[in-house]
């Protein structure tokens, strides 16, 4: 292998050490999120819902719009009352 093949394989390990690094992070924060969840259950909360807030708080405002208008667009289609 040539002086770049070599250069390029160093490049890539330092790649892999650093994502790897980062997966292991990812797991650690992962198991923190779990513990908050299990916590606000403990305190009376639903974590299933919670969740579901969460990610409509990282929505787009617009696609939070638009989403709103199918859910009820689609309830009334199939006779769901109050949505």
């Amino acid at each position: 292998m040539s002086d770049g093949g070599v250069i390029a394989a160093d490049h890539l390990k330092a790649f892999i050490a650093r994502i790897e690094r980062l997966e292991e992070e990812k797991a650690t924060i992962a198991g923190d999120i779990k513990e908050v969840y299990a916590e606000a259950k403990g305190n009376g909360f639903d974590p299933k819902i919670m969740r579901h807030i969460v990610r409509l708080r990282k929505m787009d405002r617009d696609d939070y719009s638009e989403q709103q208008a199918l859910i009820e667009l689609y309830a009334a289609a199939v006779g769901l009352p109050g949505v």
